[in-house]
């Protein structure tokens, strides 16, 4: 079976995503943003977009969006989805990391298991205001109205918390929803 790979945002997290992938026994590599979309269509079954400090550092990272493999992006990733997808993201309000509450509105495949509310380690400083035609909110907090969403036709995935930090509470279990999607 192919591995999944974590695309490095530069994000102070995306070595902690590939590590909580290999805790999980999941094959998963961390690979630039420069990284040809011709390797990763033919090296890998599943694709997640790691955080970072800035869409003009993501590289190539949305010419991975239409390769018709499983995405998941966390936090800048979900930018870039958004973004790529007609979205519109703008900085946020609270800005910086710290606790958030999330409420899910739909348990769909990536949130499958997940109880109503989570707390959850997230940054603000930049967010999704209006999500992309043909995609569904999954969640929302009192600061943040799109902490996730999805579009399962696509099999794309984003969150704008960061599940692979001991702060979010059952954070792994995406990750793990996330290899069952890849393995479809």
């Amino acid at each position: 079976m192919l591995p999944i790979c974590v695309v490095n945002n530069y994000g102070q997290f995306n070595h902690l995503i590939h590590r909580a992938l290999r805790d999980l026994d999941i094959d998963a590599v961390l690979i630039p943003n420069t990284t040809p979309r011709e390797e990763i269509a033919s090296q890998y079954r599943g694709i997640i977009l790691g955080g970072g400090p800035d869409i003009a550092r993501a590289g190539v990272c949305a010419e991975y969006l239409d390769l018709g493999i499983p995405v998941l992006g966390i936090c800048l990733g979900l930018h870039i989805i958004a973004r790529k997808f007609g979205g519109v993201v703008h900085p946020g309000k609270s800005g910086g990391y710290g606790s958030v509450e999330v409420t899910i509105r739909e348990h769909d495949d990536i949130l499958s298991g997940y109880p109503d509310i989570i707390p959850v380690w997230a940054s603000h400083a930049d967010e999704v205001c209006r999500i992309p035609e043909g995609f569904t909110l999954l969640a929302s907090s009192g600061i943040c109205e799109v902490e996730a969403v999805a579009c399962p036709r696509k099999r794309i995935y984003g969150l704008q918390w960061h599940p692979e930090v001991s702060h979010t509470v059952g954070g792994k279990r995406v990750y793990e929803n996330f290899d069952a999607i890849c393995t479809e």
